[in-house]
């Protein structure tokens, strides 16, 4: 049994008619696109390269790497979904601001 399928705190029961909770479930539900609030940020990293960076997303991981997917797409770039973070390559910050609109979610800018 793996660390993720043991039950919390509970080794052994004498109860016939005990169940194991194994924790399942617990993801979380993802908003509908019109309650969440995105930030979009812009962050330099060496050799003068631009990062841009989508934070503030609730919902599943599956949701938001589905997110990501179709920004990347849509600005033909490369990045990753990672810690709660959709990144996007380059300093795309006003192409993603329109494309969150068109796809009903509200984002703000944030930061420099």
């Amino acid at each position: 049994m793996s660390a993720k399928k043991r039950p919390s705190g509970i080794i052994y029961s004498t109860n016939p008619d005990f169940n194991y909770n194994f924790g399942e479930g617990s993801e979380q539900q993802t908003l509908p696109p019109s309650e969440q609030d995105l930030r979009v940020h812009v962050q330099s990293l060496k050799g003068n390269k631009k990062l841009t960076l989508i934070r503030g997303f609730v919902g599943s991981e599956d949701d938001m790497k589905a997110l990501g997917r179709k920004l990347k797409s849509a600005c033909g770039v490369g990045g990753s979904v990672k810690d709660g973070e959709i990144f996007i390559q380059g300093d795309k910050r006003e192409q993603i601001m329109l494309l969150l609109q068109e796809y009903g979610y509200k984002a703000k800018r944030s930061g420099g």
